[in-house]
């Protein structure tokens, strides 16, 4: 048996790009599961489901979209971002339900690299299906399912470093005063990101200097209905008034400067966005424990002698961190940054 190559998936690329949508829109709330997202064609090319992976215990993004979509699933297409699964797990495998519903043909984008899982594209090709295989794979590995395969591949959470920063790389004013470098638009970003987020890290200087609540909130301002864990790093001890410590969230602090410690008190958690300070990002990036960086970055320049991030162990330019641009995106009058190590 062997699936057949993405080419012949061409004609199924904008019905990934929606799949993608889906996966997008319930990230953050399927933990353990990945976040996945599916959309059924009919056999005249029309979209007639679509669905995202519920939370934990509730069906997966092929069985959402099968149900939206009835009796017109018969002899038509499933598109879905990750392969269908094919083990009995808190809900039966997704495969089944694809035989059930009569499809003639499964496009998938990513293999799913997890064992007990994986065997899912073989079985519905051993059973007459044609099966696609690598469909907009790139778009979905840099996209939803980044932090998730990340977390298969290594066992440890996939860390983000996102920082504001004027054009000439200062994160705050000679004065201190750091509200607000970026705009409105920027910050609703952050967020969103936040919201789908598992923990957001910060240093015990940023809670001391700035009293941050490190929550996730909407554009009119309520909090998010999904809070990621508040993690407080560092020896100093913080005010029990901090608002970091109200109850909007739940908070952990460790008391290391190790950022392996950090990450394995966070091994249970995906993904995760480290906000904290010039010198917990230089820690972090001197220990090779950043995955991605998001900057964003605003028009304005300030100058002083407040940074970004602190000493990074580079000694001269022969041995700088190295990082490539995974996209450069407009938000508002900003620009939003995101990298990968090269």
């Amino acid at each position: 048996m062997s699936t057949k190559p993405a080419t012949d998936a061409a004609g199924h690329d904008a019905a990934m790009l929606l799949a993608i949508e889906q996966a997008q829109r319930v990230k953050g709330k399927t933990y353990p599961n990945p976040p996945v997202g599916a959309v059924v064609v009919d056999r005249d090319g029309r979209v007639v489901g679509v669905g995202g992976t519920g939370p934990t215990g509730e069906a997966h993004a092929e069985v959402v979209a099968l149900r939206r979509a009835g009796e017109l699933a018969a002899g038509g297409t499933v598109v879905v971002t990750l392969e269908p699964c094919n083990h009995h797990g808190r809900t039966p495998p997704c495969v089944d339900a694809l035989l059930a519903a009569g499809v003639a043909r499964v496009a998938y984008a990513v293999d799913d690299p997890n064992p007990e899982a994986a065997g899912g594209a073989a079985r519905l090709a051993a059973a007459g299906l044609e099966v696609l295989a690598g469909v907009q794979a790139d778009a979905v590995r840099a996209g939803p399912l980044r932090e998730w395969l990340h977390k298969q591949r290594t066992g440890l959470p996939h860390v983000t470093w996102k920082y504001a920063t004027s054009i000439d790389g200062r994160s705050a004013a000679a004065d201190g005063s750091s509200q607000w470098i970026t705009s409105e638009a920027a910050r609703a970003d952050l967020h969103r990101r936040r919201a789908a987020a598992d923990a957001i890290v910060v240093g015990t200087g940023t809670v001391l200097v700035d009293d941050p609540t490190l929550t996730a909130r909407l554009p009119d301002g309520t909090l998010a209905d999904r809070q990621p864990l508040r993690v407080v790093v560092g020896q100093r001890e913080i005010s029990a008034d901090a608002h970091v410590l109200n109850d909007d969230s739940r908070t952990m602090v460790i008391r290391t400067h190790d950022p392996a410690e950090v990450l394995r008190a966070l091994s249970d958690r995906t993904d995760v966005l480290l906000e904290g300070g010039p010198t917990l990002a230089g820690a972090f990036l001197r220990a090779g424990a950043i995955d991605r960086i998001l900057a964003y970055v605003a028009p304005i320049l300030l100058g002083g002698p407040i940074t970004a991030v602190d000493d990074v162990g580079v000694p001269s330019i022969a041995r700088a961190l190295r990082w490539r641009y995974d996209s450069v995106e407009p938000i508002g009058p900003d620009l939003l940054l995101s990298l990968v190590p090269n």
